[in-house]
């Protein structure tokens, strides 16, 4: 029955969000994600031809897991069954294994059932739907924001194709916001609303490429104005606020950014590690996880180029930690640029690596003579410490074997590039040159 005011489903479609009127109803429709559903793309292909496998959509929120798997539904002739692991669990696997099966049986129907959230599934949950998927019982479409290789049980994951979804980008989201401005059945067309492309792409850069919160803040921005109005800023600002930064501390991007960081310094960006800097300080992470990773990268990739690197980190850690943030970001900032312009060598870790690996491949490992401890009486009669030669009589140093008899003529330590020209470092290739003709190479 109509209701006072219009049918019903004109009622629904009334007070749904935005975001929800203007979902894709069909693969055409669908922005910014061409590398997944684009023309040729096997997805879409298994799409048009109704023969789609098992298969894992894998992407941030609001990049288009959920219309995907809105359009599967509205193109197949298959049925298709919904759940949310928010809301269901074992009883309802179940329940839709089942009817699938009665389904196949009786109708000779497959089902497909999609999955949101599928990562809210505990373990033992996630290996029930193994037979399912295994025998074909029912296509399993699953949608997570969190990395697969970690969430989802490996003998699943084996089953499903991944698909991985990328966030939205700036002329994507333009397109989207554009669409919905305009869109008089679904959208806001019939409000006549006026925006300029910067105030669009402000809203885009408010979003951090999730269409949902786009259209969100645009639906809210516009209730500001009278109908044929002119968005700008200020309601943009209004409703939206400041743009809220992407970070997970717990998660994928925490680690991804993180990397970045490290990845910057190690590369000699000042400009990309203090980017990098930036995002983790606004993200709210603890200074002392900023300044460890800090401290790593010192000694991990400056080394013996710069020794004094790691002081200056050691440093800007403990002054961080004291002072606390906002103004413990300088002294990280000055560690970060620092180590940025400092020349690099890896021989440190590289060095301790190869002796870690070659000490691991056996237990027996020996000790020369000279170098066991002989302070104690009766060393001598069992030729213990005889011939030890002490450096300091020979003006510093004084050639002797100290790597056991099986090792005699291994090296670790390979001087990096950015170690030339220091005082010791040529004494110690001087000194060294003697061993090179039988010096043994080794996996590093």
């Amino acid at each position: 029955m109509d209701s006072l005011f219009g049918s019903r489903e004109e009622d629904r479609r009334r007070y749904q969000p935005l975001a929800e009127r203007m979902r894709p109803a069909s693969l055409d429709e669908i922005a910014g994600q061409e590398q997944a559903v684009g023309p040729g793309t096997f997805l879409r292909s298994m799409i048009e031809k109704d023969s789609i496998p098992s298969l894992l959509l894998f992407g941030p929120p609001g990049c288009g897991k959920t219309t995907i798997a809105t359009v599967i539904a509205h193109v197949t002739k298959s049925i298709f069954v919904t759940l949310n692991a928010t809301e269901s669990g074992t009883k309802e696997i179940r329940k839709a294994a089942e009817d699938a099966r009665r389904n196949l049986d009786y109708y000779g129907k497959r089902t497909l059932v999609f999955i949101d959230e599928i990562h809210r599934f505990n373990k033992g949950q996630q290996d029930i739907f193994l037979p399912y998927v295994e025998n074909g019982t029912f296509v399993l479409i699953g949608a997570t924001t969190e990395n697969p290789y970690f969430e989802v049980n490996p003998p699943l994951l084996s089953r499903l194709r991944l698909i991985r979804l990328m966030p939205l980008k700036e002329v994507s989201l333009l397109k989207i916001l554009r669409r919905a401005l305009t869109d008089n059945e679904r959208g806001l067309g019939h409000f006549h609303y006026q925006a300029e492309d910067s105030v669009l792409t402000y809203i885009a850069a408010c979003s951090g490429g999730d269409s949902r919160i786009s259209l969100n803040i645009l639906e809210q921005a516009a209730s500001l104005l009278p109908e044929g109005g002119m968005l700008t800023k200020e309601e943009v600002r209004q409703t939206a606020g400041d743009p809220v930064l992407r970070y997970d501390k717990q998660r994928d991007f925490h680690y991804d950014i993180t990397s970045a960081f490290i990845k910057s310094m190690r590369g000699s960006d000042p400009d990309g590690a203090l980017h990098y800097l930036a995002r983790m300080i606004e993200g709210g992470e603890p200074p002392s996880f900023i300044a460890r990773r800090i401290m790593i990268c010192a000694a991990e990739d400056v080394g013996l180029a710069d020794p004094q690197a790691l002081s200056v980190a050691v440093a800007a850690a403990q002054a961080a930690e004291m002072i606390g943030f906002p103004e413990g970001r300088i002294p990280l900032a000055e560690a970060v640029l620092y180590i940025c312009l400092a020349d690099k060598s890896n021989s440190s870790i590289r060095g301790i690596d190869a002796a870690q690996k070659e000490v691991r491949s056996r237990a027996d490992w020996s000790i020369p003579d000279t170098l066991r401890d002989a302070h104690y009486q009766g060393a001598s009669r069992m030729g213990i410490g005889i011939g030890y030669r002490y450096p300091h009589d020979y003006g510093g140093w004084v050639p002797q074997q100290y790597l056991p008899d099986e090792l005699k003529d291994r090296i670790y330590y390979r001087p990096g590039a950015g170690e030339k020209g220091k005082g010791l470092l040529r004494q110690w290739m001087e000194r060294r040159s003697p061993r090179q003709k039988g010096d043994r190479e080794i996996d590093e």
